[in-house]
């Protein structure tokens, strides 16, 4: 394959990975596996897996749980659902799951957050609110009580 080649294969790709991950912002809270994503654009689970963490830094997982958390935070914030109803209203199917995994990007439980962050983001803006609290990304959050 020559560089022309492989360079307008990985412009290809990309527009792909794009797609993908498109569409984990789109259907978050639907079912989605990667074997599904990589079916819908083409590619096999491995390759998918290993191209979009090329591209994007993290895998097409952990890429959906992020968003997943995040929505759970805003709907924490809004404090109208219990910590179970988000977890199943983001696409989560076990709850055990969703703590641990929101407990690692937030930092806290949660119910924890959804008690703290009411009144942390009083008064604020919701897309001022959403900018604040991102989820850590990539890493998982320092516990308050680590230096």
């Amino acid at each position: 394959m020559t560089s022309t080649s492989a360079e307008a294969q990985r412009l290809r790709d990309l527009a792909l990975l794009r797609r993908v991950r498109d569409r984990i912002d789109r259907e978050y809270a639907r079912p989605l596996d990667v074997e599904a994503l990589a079916r819908g654009v083409g590619m096999s689970a491995g390759h998918l897996s290993r191209q979009f963490r090329r591209a994007f830094g993290e895998s097409p997982y952990s890429y959906l749980m992020t968003r997943r958390i995040e929505r759970a935070m805003a709907l924490l914030r809004r404090g109208d659902l219990s910590v179970t109803e988000v977890c199943f209203e983001v696409g989560c199917s076990s709850l055990g799951t969703f703590s641990t995994r929101f407990s690692e990007l937030v930092g806290m439980s949660p119910s924890r957050y959804r008690r703290e962050a009411a009144d942390a983001t009083e008064g604020m803006p919701s897309c001022v609110a959403k900018q604040v609290t991102r989820p850590v990304r990539n890493r998982e959050a320092r516990s308050p009580d680590r230096t």
